[in-house]
């Protein structure tokens, strides 16, 4: 193992540490309710949708969740077919409920997702394209049945605009880097959010599902392919469950599932094969993360499915807010494709504290890096003024066939990391010497890599 500037502990409090923690995450989770509709359903073809393909239902769409929220809630029914449309806004006590054959594909045409919306991209709040499905300070609000949401990103609408040659642009067409640059300028000189202005000719993609400052959020039992970046994006949003989800898209950033700066989320049994991270919880950019400061927390991820990703579960690197409290359990990782099993990234320009993370019972067949990755270097690593706080990090019960290396902790000498346990598990094959740089309180516990004991 590579050492460097860290210290083993002894392991009795950490353990007393974790069982606190996990109780914690029982109360969290009856906590957690489900919204509840009345029994009316809105059926989209009454309202002049038509599931052929090319009939613009966007309008009829929006019809059917007026007239359901204005009744007093229910169910906005999705028939068998398919179904066109662009941007979709949920209202208070609709649940936009796909039936099994039910195929939503949201246009390719930009303009479809206009006019501009408040809402926050790569962690910093601006005026952009709708997400296909957005909500706006709504309650009791849910996506659900067996249905498609089929974003139609491909490498001629919407991923070109990230700017990586291999899909589909080439030196000298658009891309969204010179508007990238302009928003976080505007976000460190704090101009207003209603002041940042994007959309056409700016190229920022939207996400996918963004409920935004609600309350009562489920999403459930729904395949989600192909976003233009983000998949499911709920920020500064309370009571969120995710569940039963099937995500398969592998563009730019196309993270499975983002909480940003959101408090009381349950994502369990969901499917994740996607081109950046499988589940990514974050809390704001930077000077922005920092004015709105509001962390994520209270985050239970139980019982999902990893196949393609930068990481598994992963915690970064828009966390300016702050990330506690976030517990995952009996997941299933393995590919290839797959780079980490537990992710933290972060730098000294993000800040923010990360604290109180807690894994157990994951079997990953194998991962192209790290199993476990705490990186403080990520990016532009110590160059800002705000050295970050990583602290409390439990891991346990995990078991990974293959791997680049077991754990790889790089933390400052300034700033080092704090309190890292792993107990009881296993790293049968790894090709590199672990790495533990600044890393303060380090507790390794019948670990085995390679069929020794980690020391």
């Amino acid at each position: 193992m590579t050492r460097r500037n860290f210290a083993l502990i002894a392991t009795g409090s950490l353990t007393l540490a974790a069982e606190d923690g996990w109780a914690q995450a029982e109360a969290i989770l009856r906590r957690i309710k489900a919204p509840a509709f009345p029994a009316r359903d809105f059926p989209v073809t009454k309202y002049g949708a038509a599931g052929d393909g090319a009939t613009d239902c966007t309008s009829a769409f929006q019809r059917a969740i007026e007239a359901c929220s204005h009744a007093g809630g229910g169910r906005v029914l999705v028939p068998a077919g398919n179904f066109l449309s662009g941007a979709i806004h949920l209202k208070s006590n609709v649940n936009l409920h796909l039936l099994d054959g039910a195929v939503i594909r949201f246009s390719q045409d930009e303009k479809k997702y206009l006019p501009l919306v408040h809402t926050r991209w790569e962690g910093m709040e601006c005026m952009n394209y709708s997400p296909f499905i957005y909500a706006f300070e709504q309650s009791n609000i849910a996506v659900t049945g067996k249905g498609v949401l089929d974003g139609q990103a491909d490498c001629r609408h919407w991923w070109p605009w990230k700017g990586r040659t291999e899909c589909g642009w080439k030196r000298g067409d658009p891309n969204q880097e010179p508007a990238r640059y302009k928003l976080i300028a505007m976000a460190e000189k704090d101009v207003p959010a209603a002041d940042r202005v994007f959309g056409p000719g700016s190229f920022l993609r939207p996400q996918f599902v963004q409920p935004y400052r609600c309350v009562n959020v489920l999403i459930e039992g729904v395949t989600i392919r192909n976003s233009p970046m983000w998949e499911i994006h709920p920020v500064l949003s309370q009571n969120v469950i995710v569940r039963g989800v099937h995500i398969e898209s592998h563009g730019p950033n196309n993270d499975g599932c983002d909480p940003e700066s959101c408090t009381d989320v349950w994502i369990k049994d969901c499917y994740f094969d996607t081109g950046d991270d499988c589940i990514a919880i974050k809390s704001g950019r930077n000077r922005d993360g920092r004015r709105i400061n509001k962390p994520s927390e209270n985050i239970l991820i139980q019982g999902c499915v990893m196949k393609d990703g930068h990481g598994g579960v992963t915690l970064g690197s828009e966390a300016s807010g702050g990330i506690r409290n976030v517990f995952a359990e009996d997941c299933r990782m393995d590919s290839p494709n797959l780079d980490r099993i537990l992710r933290i990234k972060t730098n000294s320009v993000r800040g923010g504290t990360i604290e109180n993370i807690y894994m157990r019972n994951v079997t990953a067949g194998q991962v192209a890096g790290p199993a476990i990755e705490i990186d403080l270097n990520y990016e532009e690593g110590r160059a800002g003024e705000f050295p970050p706080v990583v602290r409390n990090i439990d891991v346990r019960h995990i078991t990974c066939r293959r791997s680049r290396q077991a754990f790889s902790l790089r933390g400052f000498e300034e700033a080092p990391i704090q309190g890292v346990h792993i107990e009881d598990s296993t790293f049968e094959k790894t090709d590199r010497p672990d790495v533990a740089e600044n890393v303060k309180e380090l507790a390794l516990v019948r670990v085995s890599v390679n069929g020794r004991a980690a020391q």
